[in-house]
């Protein structure tokens, strides 16, 4: 009989086995629901994305997170047409840029996956009924972290 652990271990080497998945097609019109000032709070943090209208093939940002008056992490952000689909490109703290394939688009959500990656392999941005924006980061499997942000002015 499987424990948890073991299963949990098991069904996360399944995952990353899986081969990758094909982009998706869409122009960066399909995500112009990203667009705006976000801002969240959790684990004593408070963190902030704000993104430019889509224009020029491309949505540029940048985000930053905050403990108490210092800032202790930001990032340069894009999303950006490329060979008929659209490419999340993050520099976390000014590193080298890390390309993020979009797989999967609908309406109110988008994922990019980069299953060569470190940690985050995935990163999913969704609408929420509330009005919030809900991104996701995780490796797949069990690992992952949930911000949600609210628009502000």
């Amino acid at each position: 009989m499987l424990t948890k652990t073991l299963f949990a271990v098991l069904l996360g080497a399944l995952a990353a086995a899986q081969p990758p998945r094909a982009p998706a097609r869409a122009s960066i019109a399909k995500v112009d629901w990203i667009a705006g000032a976000w801002t969240g709070d959790g684990k004593g943090a408070t963190f902030e994305e704000r993104w430019t209208p889509p224009a020029g093939g491309a949505m540029l940002a940048v985000s930053r997170t905050l403990k108490g008056d210092r800032m202790v992490a930001f990032e340069f952000l894009r999303i950006v047409e490329r060979d008929g689909g659209l490419v999340y490109v993050a520099q976390p703290n000014g590193r080298p840029p890390t390309d993020f394939v979009l797989t999967e688009v609908t309406a109110d959500s988008a994922t990019f996956e980069n299953p060569a990656h470190d940690f985050p392999k995935i990163i999913r941005y969704a609408k929420r009924a509330d009005g919030a924006l809900e991104a996701r980061v995780s490796d797949g499997g069990q690992r992952g972290e949930t911000y949600i942000f609210r628009r502000t002015p």
